[in-house]
């Protein structure tokens, strides 16, 4: 069994995502193979909220070239967690 900390890898900090918190909507870089009831479980534990809705979105990688070598970064998963109205907000992103 996985831990919380082992499905939410990091948040993402955007300016979309900024203008989504006024929305009780935050974003995370989740582990690939986690779906969305593993989400929402780990952000409840971890923060200590009430999560509504969790949307998820496969991310391919970019493609990148050093001179005449093309390579590609790896594909990763997105998710954007809508809080409750009546849940606190999230700590970690009040002070950015």
């Amino acid at each position: 069994m996985l831990s919380p900390h082992d499905i939410i890898i990091k948040p993402i900090v955007t300016e979309k995502s900024m203008d989504d918190m006024s929305e009780n909507k935050y974003t995370f870089k989740v582990k690939k193979d986690a779906n969305k009831i593993q989400i929402k479980n780990a952000v409840e534990n971890i923060f200590g909220v009430k999560v509504e809705k969790v949307f998820t979105m496969n991310m391919n990688g970019k493609v990148k070239r050093m001179g005449k070598y093309t390579g590609r970064r790896a594909n990763w998963k997105k998710a954007i967690v809508k809080l409750t109205p009546d849940s606190k907000s999230i700590e970690f992103f009040e002070g950015i």
